[in-house]
């Protein structure tokens, strides 16, 4: 039977800032599953168009530097989900960080919330740790100074498929057969499953007492960082070595992993300093207060994560960057995609799409899923590769109306696994783009053409 504190939360409004973020998707679904009216607060909406859970909830465009644009997302909510850092922000994102919680606090005071939930970061404040880490310890302080009761859950490398800390780790493993290491691989950690890191965002919805309380939380394993790639490689079946040198280059490390992993290049100094030291559970309170929840080995987290190597089971963010980019890396995936737009309706490109490529074994595909999206106004086709390559390959088209007419993408999207996988990538990118440039060479030439003789006949009707 649901908890009172349960109950009353279903009755109000649950706001989750940062929601186009990695954990924010992961949460939201699951709040909704829970019957919770969800609100969310984002920079750009755009960034949620392509969402499964889009048109069940209630989007603001908000900018937390900006406190007079979110005050209006706060009305009528009771608890609010505090899950953003500003890493990516340039040189000053400490300070901005620390501003923007304060305003924020302060903010959701005035508005009556009762209850803020944040995610922070692991690590022994009494020790010398890194920048980014100091600050996000400070940004929970900053969240209690303003008179909400503040929930703060610390964290630290977290295990699932598109977690830039698992994304790290799989990219490295899975492309060098000899991983050199600086010497923090030493340094010990506790990887947290991310089914366990949401199991606590939302134990903490039904805390029958909410005060303000700080709760680290990590798996049930304590290993090095470098023992964390060498399971994650005895899992993937891969044979690595871990070489550990004897100097620490972080600005080097940084430019390598921009470079060869999903990281993105602006936060990526800041996450390497952040493994610098230890990153441990000392205080082991979240045991006791949630004891519902039992926290996975890494192992178990890593095993989870590889069974969702499917374009069906990750946040499809090729789909969602605006403006689109041609080329990423995702939830161990290697993307190419294109896009352009047709003055047709969405029905008749797919069914161009259909007759130029039919999804059967003669062209190496078959149809995984299609579905459509928006009461009709999106479409979308999934094709496997049935060809014996060094990875899994995919194929994916979506049609989507917009204002000047349908929005043609088609992405291909490449799961290597090891080395030979990423070197076959590398080697076929340049006749990936060449067969995307040709393909829709030909929908445009046949979409023309059927155009053409609709109109053709419809003139002839009306002649006759």
């Amino acid at each position: 039977m649901p908890s009172p504190a349960a109950e009353a939360a279903r009755q109000t409004t649950i706001l989750v800032t940062g929601a186009s973020g990695y954990i924010a998707s992961q949460l939201i679904p699951l709040l909704l599953e829970r019957g919770l009216k969800v609100r969310c607060l984002v920079r750009n909406p755009a960034h949620l168009y392509s969402r499964s859970w889009f048109a069940d909830v209630e989007v603001f465009s908000g900018d937390l530097t900006k406190p007079t644009s979110y005050l209006t997302a706060l009305q009528g909510v009771s608890t609010a989900y505090y899950l953003v850092h500003g890493m990516s922000n340039g040189k000053n994102y400490i300070e901005q960080d620390l501003q923007a919680a304060r305003d924020f606090s302060g903010s959701a005071f005035k508005a009556g919330v009762k209850h803020l939930i944040y995610l922070g970061g692991l690590a022994d404040p009494q020790v010398k740790i890194a920048r980014h880490m100091r600050s996000r310890i400070h940004t929970g302080e900053s969240l209690r100074s303003g008179g909400v009761p503040v929930t703060e859950f610390r964290a630290g490398v977290i295990i699932g498929p598109g977690s830039i800390s698992f994304e790290m780790i799989r990219f490295l493993v899975e492309q060098f057969p000899i991983i050199l290491c600086p010497r923090w691989m030493s340094n010990l950690s506790q990887p947290i499953a991310i089914q366990n890191i949401l199991d606590y965002l939302l134990a903490a919805l039904e805390l029958p007492n909410v005060e303000s309380q700080v709760f680290e939380i990590g798996g049930s394993n304590v290993m090095t960082y470098a023992d964390t790639m060498l399971e994650y490689a005895r899992l993937r079946g891969l044979r690595r070595r871990v070489l550990i040198m004897p100097l620490n280059p972080v600005g080097l490390l940084a430019y390598f992993m921009a470079i060869l992993t999903p990281v993105p290049g602006n936060i990526t100094r800041p996450l390497v300093e952040g493994l610098c030291s230890d990153s441990i559970v000392q205080d082991d309170s979240a045991l006791r207060v949630f004891p519902q929840i039992r926290p996975l080995g890494y192992s178990n987290a890593v095993r989870i994560s590889l069974e969702k190597l499917d374009p069906r089971l990750v946040e499809p963010v090729w789909r969602q960057s605006v403006p689109p980019r041609s080329s990423l890396k995702h939830a161990g995936f290697c993307i190419q995609q294109r896009q352009i737009i047709l003055p047709a309706s969405p029905v008749s490109v797919l069914e161009t799409i259909q007759k130029i490529q039919p999804p059967s074994e003669n062209n190496k595909f078959n149809c995984a899923e299609k579905y459509d999206t928006r009461s009709g106004q999106e479409h979308v086709l999934l094709l496997h590769s049935l060809r014996k390559l060094p990875g899994q390959l995919w194929q994916e088209w979506r049609i989507c109306k917009v204002e000047t007419g349908t929005q043609l993408s088609q992405a291909m999207l490449f799961a290597p696994r090891g080395l030979p996988g990423f070197l076959w990538w590398v080697g076929s990118e340049p006749w990936i783009r060449l067969y995307q440039r040709s393909m829709f060479h030909k929908i445009v030439g046949t979409s023309r053409k059927m155009r053409e003789r609709l109109a053709s006949e419809a003139q002839r009707r009306k002649e006759e």
